[in-house]
């Protein structure tokens, strides 16, 4: 049995036994995006696929250096840090190909920590849509920046002064991405064999940049998708005595790295809502709501999407983001760019985002957003032609500056 046939929970068991597994790796996604989880022996996971496993509350408070957040009401020391209850995912199961003859299953918080699980939060988006009569699609690209150092020389540097894997802006470097051809041969690889595979691997403009397009799927499989990749491609990266970040800017003086969410609709039959035949550009009047909604609770939404202080210093014009919430026609300098021509490809990308998002809450809240749209019936400004960088937006289209 291969690993995209495992569907139920007597599929994982059947893939278990057949490659005589001993243990079993399970993981689930924090607030931050972040990868937790442990290996499990093979008789408690398969009793965990039919009852479910507890697993300690506190990866719902802690941050990535395992702090409490402030104020944070379900886990803390004034509950003593229980155990919350975790479903296995039985459909989520992939290959590790950086081990040995070994599996991950993802897990979600089931129960009243769902309402507050990444994860959870998503599905809880798409089943608005599915009730609506659609069925959201998405993908993720996201830029990264690759060190030349390991986690003790950045420490001992104090983060300062570090050597990225090579020098100056040169974006779509055939030559750079012929030089590291073995990272990249790696990491395509990895991709294609854990069912994440990228359409696309190219360097971007700045020192040591790659990026990455994620082949699309439905919303909450593209969300494990890209949340996986980037705790892979740290992993693959430290393997080799590098370090990968996904911070949105990690220098001033180079531009920040985008996260970027694409979606799109399709209705039942499997076809783009967002399509019309006979209307300028093809944009339905499904697609242009959806775009007024995005629009308008941008400013609001914008810590789901930029969740961290570092979020806004990538939100600055000239730099390949976004500083306003407005919108145009492939048009990459504004916050929302509307892709048209054929109707599988007609979709939303989100450029909002940076590589610091976690892809479970950003694109809950780029598709519930759009979805309220939808609802609301709610126009959107007119788009933007030429540099949105020279446009002053009206004050409902001004982001906050800061969390």
């Amino acid at each position: 049995m291969q690993t995209h046939d495992v569907t139920t929970a007597e599929d994982a068991r059947q893939i278990i036994n057949e490659r005589g597994l001993d243990y079993v790796k399970v993981g689930l996604f924090d607030i931050d995006g972040v990868l937790r989880g442990k290996y499990m022996a093979k008789d408690k996971f398969l009793s965990a696929l039919e009852h479910g496993f507890g697993f300690c509350d506190v990866v719902l408070g802690w941050d990535s250096q395992d702090q409490l957040y402030d104020n944070v009401a379900f886990t803390g020391w004034h509950t003593g840090y229980g155990d919350a209850p975790v479903r296995i995912i039985p459909e989520s199961c992939r290959e590790l190909p950086l081990e040995q003859n070994a599996l991950l299953f993802l897990a979600e918080f089931s129960g009243e920590a769902a309402a507050i699980c990444p994860r959870g939060i998503l599905q809880s988006m798409i089943k608005k849509a599915e009730v609506m009569g659609l069925i959201p699609y998405a993908s993720c690209e996201f830029e990264f920046f690759l060190f030349d150092e390991t986690p003790n020389s950045v420490r001992d540097k104090h983060y300062k002064n570090l050597n990225t894997i090579s020098p100056g802006f040169f974006g779509y470097s055939v030559l750079r991405s012929s030089v590291f051809s073995d990272f990249y041969e790696e990491l395509l690889s990895t991709c294609m064999k854990m069912d994440m595979p990228l359409e696309g691997l190219h360097t971007e403009t700045g020192p040591g940049v790659l990026e990455a397009a994620i082949a699309y799927d439905k919303a909450l499989e593209a969300a494990d998708r890209a949340a996986l990749f980037k705790s892979f491609t740290k992993i693959l990266a430290q393997k080799r005595q590098w370090m990968a970040t996904f911070m949105a800017r990690w220098s001033s003086d180079w531009p920040g790295q985008s996260g970027h969410i694409h979606l799109s609709l399709k209705n039942d039959q499997g076809h783009s809502v967002f399509y019309e035949e006979n209307q300028p550009h093809h944009i339905s009047d499904t697609m242009r709501y959806f775009i007024g909604g995005q629009q308008k609770l941008m400013p609001e939404l914008l810590c789901m999407i930029a969740p961290t202080i570092n979020s806004f210093t990538r939100l600055v014009p000239g730099f390949w983001a976004p500083t306003s919430a407005n919108w145009g026609i492939e048009n990459r300098t504004c916050a929302l760019r509307a892709i048209t021509g054929k109707p599988n490809a007609q979709r939303v990308e989100y450029r909002i985002a940076a590589a610091d998002i976690n892809p479970y809450i950003a694109i809950a809240a780029a598709l519930g957003s759009g979805l309220w749209g939808i609802e609301h019936s709610i126009e959107p400004s007119e788009p933007i032609t030429g540099n949105a960088y020279d446009v002053s937006p009206p004050e409902e289209q001004t982001l906050p500056k800061t969390l």
